[in-house]
């Protein structure tokens, strides 16, 4: 029983962040005095240490969630708890878990046919997929910081996945936040925008750029071996000495001037020395574009990093039509526009504290994830407790054909799927159990689209609301807690294992 209960526990610490009326936490370290506000299941659960091993089950399944759909961390582990919940009420009534477990799958299977029967897939009219994909956006961010202002943010959002063209590459949208402003002041941009500046007395911008992405040190070449001594007995000799090594630094900026390049992007340091030779040359100049900011603009201008120069006829060259500096808040940036990989694209995020833009990241990222799935997997289902009402239907009526103590285990997997909608009223404040049997009287009678409406507390159609979510992410969560809740329930006692000693002959 031990295990069950560190699970449902974790399932507990997360429900209340459930749904778009749910409650965020606020995550404080317990070294540092860093701390952090989220409604991300998997953030949260990522945070804190756990000392039950039944606990990590469900950490890991929200984490897997998070990495395959993006979104529904929060429901995976609130259902995974809920079916054990169920399990440990059938398992004091003298059930035996194997048997539990067999009706857990044929309860799975039904549930997972129902939901497949009930998508809708409008991936034909560009229109309506469109449509489709914002009312997921905005159901995805309905429990998010971003709630406030969702319309907007479903919409960048969308446009940001729409120019990927069916990739699932987030790597070609990159994040810039910037404290300061409000969140509407957000804003999609095409192209890349990079945190740096350029060199000194460098033109602000160049046109049909050439660029060069190196990682190479551009401070003064020493002549100098490291380790070793020079002894100088006048001070010309030390001069001839710094010319060498200036003559040297000369040759490497004549090597890459050969590229016939106007734009020299440098991950390490450049000194004024070389700076000022580009210059000449008219070449820009940016350094210290750290590793992540080298690594995209490669990616995205098609080039790739180069650290040396003797082979112009083999360095593949990035390209893209402008490099501007602009401003954005108080700094100075530079922006690529025009790039070679056309789906790129820049989301910069403004907001009024550094907790704030860090959850309204997580958010977006929880949103441009499911979008981006949704684009590959293009079915969508109905939010707000419909589909889940749906599956425990389809589950009780598997259960009718069932005989035995089987037949118990699946009508418990219908409860726990029930909880799913219970839990968001709660959340928002209502009745749960009326709302709950209203919504299920519905859903039997045939309104096969009704759902909860949190904001006014009755049972409405989701369609009309436009609360849809996609269909690989609700599969994700069925199949996934139901998996996990299989895991534990073939547990019959758990074991602390001596650990592993340095001496392997100590039996």
């Amino acid at each position: 029983m031990s295990a069950f209960v560190g699970a449902i526990a974790v399932g507990d610490l997360v429900k209340s962040t459930l749904g778009p009326k749910g409650m965020d936490k606020l995550l404080q370290s317990s070294s540092s005095i860093n701390s952090m506000v989220t409604n991300d299941g998997a953030t949260i659960l990522k945070s804190i240490p756990f000392n039950n091993p039944a606990a990590k089950v469900l950490v890991d399944i929200s984490q897997v969630q998070d990495d395959e759909v993006g979104d529904g961390t929060t429901s995976v582990t609130v259902l995974a708890a809920e079916l054990l919940r169920e399990a440990e009420k059938l398992v004091d009534k003298k059930i035996h878990p194997q048997t539990i477990i067999e009706g857990y799958r044929i309860a799975t299977k039904a549930a997972l046919e129902a939901l497949s029967n009930s998508a809708v897939d409008s991936s034909k009219d560009d229109k309506k997929f469109r449509e489709d994909l914002v009312s997921i956006a905005k159901t995805t961010l309905s429990s998010k910081v971003l709630n406030q202002d969702k319309d907007y943010f479903a919409n960048l959002a969308v446009d940001a996945i729409l120019r990927l063209k069916g990739s699932t590459n987030l790597e070609h949208i990159q994040v810039i936040k910037k404290a300061g402003g409000k969140l509407t002041d957000s804003f999609l941009d095409e192209g890349f925008i990079l945190d740096k500046k350029f060199g000194v007395k460098q033109p602000k911008k160049i046109k049909d750029a050439k660029i060069m992405i190196a990682n190479t040190s551009m401070d003064t070449d020493k002549v100098k071996i490291f380790g070793a001594k020079f002894k100088v007995d006048s001070t010309s000799k030390l001069a001839e000495l710094e010319k060498a090594e200036k003559d040297k630094m000369k040759a490497k900026v004549e090597k890459i001037k050969e590229h016939g390049i106007n734009c020299f992007v440098n991950r390490q340091l450049i000194y004024n020395w070389p700076e000022q030779l580009f210059t000449d040359s008219h070449i820009n100049s940016i350094e210290h574009a750290d590793f992540v900011g080298v690594e995209r603009l490669a990616l995205v201008t098609g080039g790739e990093v180069v650290s040396t120069f003797d082979h112009p006829e083999m360095v593949k060259l990035g390209r893209c039509d402008s490099i501007e500096e602009i401003m954005i808040g108080e700094d100075t940036m530079i922006k690529f526009s025009g790039v070679a990989a056309g789906e790129a694209c820049t989301i910069v995020l403004r907001g009024a504290t550094e907790q704030i833009l860090n959850e309204a990241e997580r958010s977006l990222h929880d949103a441009l994830s499911v979008l981006s799935q949704t684009t590959r997997e293009t079915r969508t289902t109905l939010g707000g407790g419909c589909s889940e009402m749906l599956m425990s239907k389809a589950v009780e009526r598997a259960a009718q054909n069932e005989d035995g103590k089987r037949a118990l285990a699946v009508e418990s997997f219908a409860n726990a799927l029930r909880q799913l909608p219970t839990v968001l009223a709660d959340n928002a404040g209502f009745d749960s159990s009326e709302l709950v049997s209203k919504l299920r009287a519905a859903v039997y009678n045939g309104m096969t689209t009704s759902g909860l409406d949190l904001e006014n507390g009755k049972i409405a159609d989701m369609r009309e609301l436009g609360i849809v979510e996609s269909y690989k992410l609700k599969r994700a969560v069925v199949s996934s807690a139901a998996e996990a809740a299989e895991l534990l329930l073939r547990v019959d006692n758990i074991i602390r294992a001596k650990p592993r000693t340095a001496d392997r002959q100590m039996h």
